[in-house]
């Protein structure tokens, strides 16, 4: 999964379990905070990301997120369950999956085998 993709993911996820109005995600792998701003609420999500200069959209069908991330041009699956998130990434055909306390998201990559940590 991308970094930029990992990020949106993380944010999004993030905004929908502890419903905080924040404009950015700090992400641990670069020690850097990044912008990302728009809304998010339990039927849909409309954030662009600023470092990227790119929109992620979509709407939840049945309990699940379906995203579309126009800098990836690809889509981008999210479902969430209590303080925990699962999706599948088109971009590089694989799962991903994580949990969240308080204002920390730990994401899974099948991809690359290994987490990553955010906060927003």
């Amino acid at each position: 999964m991308k970094s930029h993709t990992k990020r949106a993911v993380a944010y999004i996820a993030g905004r929908l379990v502890s419903g905080k109005q924040v404009s950015w995600v700090y992400d641990y792998s670069d020690s850097r905070h990044h912008s990302i701003s728009g809304n998010v609420d339990d039927d849909r999500v409309s954030v662009y990301d600023y470092d990227l200069g790119k929109h992620i959209s979509g709407h939840n069908g049945s309990g699940s997120f379906s995203l579309y991330h126009y800098g990836n041009g690809k889509h981008i699956t999210l479902s969430v369950d209590g303080n925990r998130f699962k999706g599948y990434d088109y971009d590089t055909g694989r799962h991903f999956s994580g949990s969240i306390n308080g204002n920390s998201i730990s994401l899974y990559d099948y991809e690359d085998g290994g987490y990553t940590n955010f906060s927003i």
